[in-house]
């Protein structure tokens, strides 16, 4: 019983599912304001942190040496596009 017990918690605490849903939802959003023609430099900034936030959260779950590179990789590319939205505000 403790065995299962400790397995669920660890299935659990390794489920990303949740975290890639909201990368996609935020993805999705990123999208949408990029063809608006108001201004949308802090709305694309606030899209970043949350993207950031996400990719934070699946490399602290990561239990996978390559998984925890792509979070890396990840925060990396968005902190580059955080840096071209501050140009456009």
């Amino acid at each position: 019983m403790r065995i299962e017990q400790e397995c669920a918690l660890l299935i659990q605490r390794l489920d990303v599912a949740e975290e890639l849903d909201r990368l996609e939802a935020h993805l999705g959003e990123v999208t949408r304001v990029m063809q608006q023609t108001q201004p949308i430099g802090r709305r694309l900034d606030f899209l970043m942190q949350e993207l950031n936030r996400e990719a934070n959260t699946l490399g602290s779950k990561s239990a996978h040496i390559d998984t925890s590179g792509a979070s890396v990789e990840l925060k990396v590319l968005i902190e580059q596009i955080r840096e071209q939205i501050q140009n456009i505000e």
